[in-house]
């Protein structure tokens, strides 16, 4: 699904700098990033490793501060200079889902109760939670093993499952760490096409961390992160004209 240009973007990253420590040992992990991601669309952040893609990603998902700059989410600015969110529990709960690597799913609970906990969590009663759990296991196509534990899903069914949790509390922005690095070509073009169905039926806006080759024809638009700073990748993995419209 392709933005209009006047579509404001769900995230809008502004002048962001993130450094650790002080003096001789401080480290620039991130320098002056803009970047902006809308609705429909899925990006790939692409950079060698310590290059800040992961500290990137945890800024967005409010789980680092910044040093400086400027973050709005789903049309609301979360930190200008400081926080002006006080619960960002709460602000990740509703707006953000987390996809990993390694699906994390808890090992003492089935499938259905490992994606219906994040909505119990949030303060729904067991019976709606259980409920939008299921018609999440059908929309990714999983739903014939919400009965069995983790430990006996393969690593796709288990990936699929991790999206599913990710997207309990329709989320409007999904951060996605290295979801395919675990997965074989076929499960990761899988998983992408999942993703890319997500972005273009939920409205949502899905940026993912990956060195993963066999799955950058999914993105969108791709960036390249290195010494903390952010470019542009122009070429054949830009689908959308909006996008170059909007730079």
């Amino acid at each position: 699904m392709a933005a209009s240009i006047t579509t404001p973007p769900l995230v809008d990253i502004q002048n962001l700098s993130k450094s650790f420590g002080q003096g001789d040992g401080r480290v620039d992990a991130l320098k002056h990033i803009d970047l902006q991601v809308y609705a429909g669309q899925v990006v790939g952040l692409l950079g060698p490793s310590g290059s800040g893609k992961s500290t990137l990603l945890n800024v967005i998902g409010c789980i680092l501060e910044p040093s400086s700059g400027r973050v709005a989410l789903d049309g609301q600015v979360v930190y200008d200079g400081r926080w002006l969110q006080k619960d960002l529990r709460r602000l990740r709960l509703d707006r953000i889902g987390f996809i990993f690597q390694f699906h994390n799913l808890l090992p003492f609970l089935n499938v259905l109760e490992n994606v219906a906990v994040v909505l119990e969590i949030a303060g729904a009663g067991t019976g709606p939670a259980r409920q939008r759990a299921l018609e999440l296991l059908q929309y990714l196509q999983v739903e014939h093993r919400r009965e069995v534990m983790p430990s006996s899903l393969s690593g796709g069914e288990a990936q699929r499952v991790a999206i599913a949790r990710a997207l309990a509390n329709r989320p409007r922005i999904i951060l996605a760490d290295e979801p395919t690095a675990a997965l074989d070509s076929e499960r990761a073009g899988v998983v992408m096409d999942l993703l890319r169905k997500v972005a273009a039926e939920q409205g949502a806006a899905v940026l993912v961390v990956t060195h993963d080759e066999k799955i950058f024809d999914r993105f969108d638009q791709m960036f390249y992160l290195r010494d903390g700073m952010l470019a542009d990748i122009d070429g054949p993995h830009t689908r959308s004209k909006d996008v170059a419209e909007r730079r």
